[in-house]
């Protein structure tokens, strides 16, 4: 059985279709989307209608990332702010207009469903972002942190690659876990287009939201699938460049 985490979408239909279809799906297989499933390229709408039909025939655990939020409540309150507008929400306004409220209705479902996290039996941790907590995403006081933070994947690029583990050095928070899988914040600015470790943190958000492609990883054998970049498949538009 395969365990497969699916990096950010944010609207790119194309992208995640194609990493799919090459990674060829086993019924036995449990996919874990981190979030970020809207703002971005045009298929916003489309996405979650796809992801909500592909989770009735695969185990799916879908986390909630911060556009997942904003969108949310866009969608329940018609709450529009400047920064979500200017962060990829004018393609899912656009996305969403044709709509008819069965279909609102269900994705409102799908949004609301979203989970935080996810701990699976081996001690990994999934999550959109990050998290503060010495003792770990449970325990934060602001929930809606692990959707937003940085602060995560900043420490793991700091750390020196010959820090061990055990040294009293090495910070408590990755201790936690075995291994920890992040989206949020693209590798792209590494100068990387596939997902990539620091200390025991893998990020597959490989900038599909601007030049980079869509990526899927196998937890155990990290076999990577991608698809082409975003740009490429939507090459009329500009995605969130």
């Amino acid at each position: 059985m395969r365990t497969l985490v699916v990096g950010d979408i944010h609207g790119g239909l194309k992208g995640v279709q194609q990493a799919l279809e090459r990674c060829r799906p086993k019924a036995t297989d449990t996919f874990v989307f981190l979030g970020d499933y809207v703002d971005g390229w045009s298929e916003n709408a489309e996405t979650i209608h796809f992801l909500i039909e592909f989770s009735k025939n695969q185990n799916c655990i879908f986390l909630r990332g911060n556009h997942d939020e904003l969108c949310y409540h866009y969608l329940k309150d018609g709450i529009a702010n400047d920064m979500w507008l200017h962060h990829g929400g004018i393609s899912t306004q656009k996305s969403y207009a044709e709509i008819n409220a069965a279909e609102k209705a269900a994705h409102l479902e799908f949004f609301e469903a979203l989970v935080n996290y996810h701990i699976d039996d081996e001690n990994r941790l999934y999550v959109h972002a990050g998290f503060t907590n010495l003792h770990g995403p449970q325990f934060e006081y602001y929930p809606n942190m692990v959707y937003w933070d940085r602060t995560l994947w900043e420490m793991a690029c700091a750390i020196a690659p010959e820090l061990d583990r055990n040294d009293a050095f090495y910070p408590p928070r990755l201790k936690l876990f075995d291994e920890i899988f992040i989206g949020h914040t693209p590798v792209t600015r590494m100068d990387r287009t596939v997902p990539t470790r620091r200390a025991n943190v893998w990020n597959i958000d490989t900038g599909a939201a601007f030049k980079g492609p869509l990526s899927i990883i196998d937890v155990q054998t990290k076999e990577v699938w991608q698809s082409d970049p975003l740009y490429t498949l939507y090459p009329v538009e500009k995605g969130r460049n």
